[in-house]
């Protein structure tokens, strides 16, 4: 037979993939001498795009080549719920057809997720099966099976009652459009040209007025201070005097913090702890007024004068910009280039947001992350990484855990009257009502390794394949 002049993958590579398959080639075997990858778990709404396809090339590479070596290998498949991604893919579904989401059930809803999921979830999974990739396809897990799902709320109820997980309200990024809380690594922050508007706060009682330098006018009506820098002679007399806040009509101090820099602008900074995290850190210092000026949608509410309540925020600032202007209290305007936060999975500008929402202690495994780089029994390379990881972790917040959504781990709290309860079942009583609130998908990755092995129960996976070498 004569053999073709270039070579055809679609003659071979299904036949023979089809055949490892089914004599089950990528399965291991009882014995201890292991090598296990779990694969790091991909978007179920996603597709592979090249970084996929590399970084699934190279666990292929490292699984064969331990195979052919003699070891026991398992390369663990599987996919990540994606709760933002898929709650939107979803919803927009439903649009299509002519149903809201806030005017079905939760129970609705999920029920049409997971028919989308098993419709258009699988995508990823065949595209690792026709790279060829070894996997050991009688273990492939989903973030929202029901082991895994057990599996993440005892670490949910385990860390609760260690004290490492709490509610409360901080500030936090907040999507306008998905309407929930997001993570700092689902922020991205993109170099805009916008402008820096300088602004005339008249001081009480003086024919004199301070000016400030903001890049979004509309948070001025939820203004609650002016701050200074305690060095700044510029402005040493005027401490603890007061401003009247314009087209407020309300009054507000003027106080010094060392936050402030005195080099950039005019040294002033107008304070709006519940819109900035820096102004709420400066606002707790200076035990200021905290004034939520903005809906969920980012429209403006009843806390700010009536002409401006209901207005996008952006079409607030035109207009406030344009009132200010009328009233001769733009000093100048500049064009000013800076960097700004979108939503990573809705692309609209996020919105710094004081809420109340589930965290996690960082404190402790940020320690625990920065030992083992320290001791180099995790190793960078290039090493320059290193002092990347190490200024992150350095620096880190604790993990805002809870998104408002619907398509999730829904978090294992009950309610009633003034009482709390955390478990994997609610109490047997009646009356308990459980938070509406679900986990970041990511607090059911970090769990992956353990998780699909069988965590928390002691199974034989977890013995034989746990820990890992990824």
């Amino acid at each position: 037979m004569e053999l073709p002049k270039s070579y055809n993958p679609n003659n071979v590579e299904k036949k023979w993939y089809k055949s490892w398959e089914k004599n089950k080639v990528f399965s291991p075997n009882e014995e201890s001498n292991t090598f296990t990858i779990m694969i790091p778990p991909p978007n179920v709404t996603g597709i592979l795009h090249l970084g996929h396809v590399l970084n699934n090339s190279i666990q292929d590479i490292l699984v064969r080549r331990q195979k052919m070596l003699g070891k026991n290998i398992l390369w663990l498949p599987g996919t990540d719920h994606a709760s933002i991604a898929t709650e939107a893919k979803v919803t927009k579904m439903l649009k299509s057809k002519g149903v809201n989401k806030k005017d079905i059930s939760r129970k609705e809803f999920l029920k049409h997720a997971w028919l989308w999921t098993e419709e258009y979830g699988g995508i990823i999974t065949k595209q690792l099966k026709r790279l060829g990739c070894a996997c050991d396809w009688d273990r492939e897990r989903f973030t929202m099976d029901d082991e895994y799902y057990k599996s993440v709320i005892s670490t949910f109820v385990k860390l609760y009652r260690e004290g490492l997980i709490y509610r409360g309200k901080r500030m936090i990024n907040w999507d306008p459009k998905g309407l929930t809380a997001l993570s700092d690594e689902e922020v991205i922050h993109k170099e805009k040209n916008g402008y820096l508007w300088h602004i005339k706060y008249p001081i009480s009682n003086l024919n004199d007025y301070l000016i400030v330098a903001t890049t979004r006018p509309e948070t001025m009506l939820g203004d609650t201070g002016v701050a200074i820098n305690p060095n700044d002679k510029r402005y040493k007399n005027l401490n603890s005097k007061m401003i009247d806040l314009p087209l407020v009509n309300k009054q507000i101090p003027i106080f010094s913090d060392n936050y402030v820099d005195m080099e950039f602008g005019t040294g002033c900074v107008k304070v709006t702890p519940a819109h900035d995290p820096n102004d709420f850190d400066m606002a707790q210092r200076n035990n200021l007024e905290i004034i939520n000026i903005m809906n969920e949608n980012g429209t403006l509410n009843k806390n700010v004068p009536e002409e401006f309540q209901g207005l996008d925020r952006f079409e607030a600032r035109k207009k406030i910009v344009e009132k200010l202007e009328s009233l001769k209290l733009i000093d100048k305007v500049e064009d000013y280039k800076h960097k700004v936060g979108y939503s990573e999975r809705t692309d609209v500008v996020v919105e710094p947001r004081l809420s109340l929402q589930w965290f996690l202690k960082m404190d402790t495994f940020a320690k625990e992350a920065l030992d083992v780089v320290k001791n180099d029994k995790i190793q960078f390379h290039p090493d320059r990484w290193k002092k990347i990881y190490n200024h992150w972790l350095e620096n880190i917040k604790d993990w805002c855990i809870s998104r408002q959504l619907l398509w999730g781990h829904q978090i294992p709290v009950w309610y009633k009257n003034e009482e709390e309860y955390c478990g994997e079942k609610p109490p047997d009583d009646d009356g308990w009502i459980q938070d509406k609130d679900v986990l970041d998908t990511w607090f059911s990755s970090w769990i992956w390794p353990l998780a699909t092995l069988g965590w928390p129960k002691e199974t034989d996976d977890l013995k034989q394949f746990y820990p890992t070498q990824d």
